[in-house]
């Protein structure tokens, strides 16, 4: 990649609606989209919402005090397993996997324990990257067809593939996906913990000022994006005005989004690129 390392080339044009991504590049096509960002509060919530995951972030992760510093690290991650060198993979695996390491907890009578390493987890937190971008993709431009998506899925698998995550855990194809997808969906319950860390999140009490003056309308999109009883869950309100609001402000993106010069759009995929270096 010319300005960054990678290996894998993004399309030097916007898509319009409709347009087939080329196969052969797949995740990489729809990865570097800035857009996605918008998803993030949404994943997290749904993340925070599955107790073995929500527990471990509650007790040690400092994700409410450094919250831009966690976003950076976690695509940083994502970034350099669709777009790096195998040094870089490995440079990231490395970090993450230090990361986790102190995240576990054995079951007592007060937890069922955790462990960032486990595996259902990591399948969990993977299925909500991927069905996030998915969502916030097609928002902007619109379905994709079923061979593209098709492509999308499979390569989202890496993300977890790369950790500890067994290949064959993967849901086989989106049909399988959909049944594990909304089948968690109807058991996930936020608790305590995780509400406790979702208001940190989306009320900051510090940071730069630009990030607090943007949370409004990133407290907006997140509740927009998250299903019924989970918005609830997360003490997110929500009525029959702010769909109206939502749907408009997805369709003024999809408008205005893909038209923006690629070096916006993918402004921040190639900075944290950047930041890791050639490793």
């Amino acid at each position: 990649m010319p300005d960054d390392g990678g290996t894998l080339p993004p399309s030097s044009v916007p898509f319009p609606l409709g347009y087939r991504v080329d196969m052969d590049r797949g995740l990489a096509d729809m990865g570097a989209e800035g857009i996605l960002l918008a998803g993030a509060g949404r994943a997290i919530l749904l993340q925070i919402a599955n107790p073995a995951v929500g527990h471990g972030v509650a007790e040690h992760s400092s994700f409410t005090e450094r919250p831009l510093d966690r976003l950076r690290g976690t695509l940083t991650y994502v970034y350099a397993v669709v777009y790096g060198t195998e040094g870089q993979v490995a440079a990231v695996r490395r970090r993450v996997n230090r990361a986790h390491a102190p995240v576990r907890r054995a079951p007592d009578q007060t937890s069922s324990g955790y462990s960032a390493f486990d595996a259902d987890s990591q399948l969990w937190v993977v299925a909500t990257l991927y069905d996030t971008a998915i969502t916030i993709y097609e928002k902007i431009y619109g379905p994709l067809d079923d061979e593209t998506a098709d492509a999308m899925y499979r390569d989202y698998a890496r993300l977890g593939t790369v950790l500890q995550l067994p290949p064959a855990m993967w849901p086989a194809d989106r049909a399988a996906f959909a049944d594990y997808w909304n089948g968690r969906l109807q058991s996930l319950k936020a608790n305590d913990d995780a509400v406790r860390v979702a208001r940190g999140l989306l009320h900051p009490q510090g940071g730069p000022v630009w990030y607090r003056v943007v949370m409004p309308f990133a407290r907006f999109l997140t509740a927009g994006l998250l299903p019924d009883q989970l918005r609830n869950d997360f003490g997110l309100a929500w009525s029959a005005r702010h769909t109206r609001r939502f749907d408009l402000t997805m369709r003024s993106l999809s408008v205005v989004y893909p038209r923006l010069p690629q070096r916006i759009r993918h402004w921040f995929k190639n900075y944290c690129l950047g930041q890791l270096g050639t490793a």
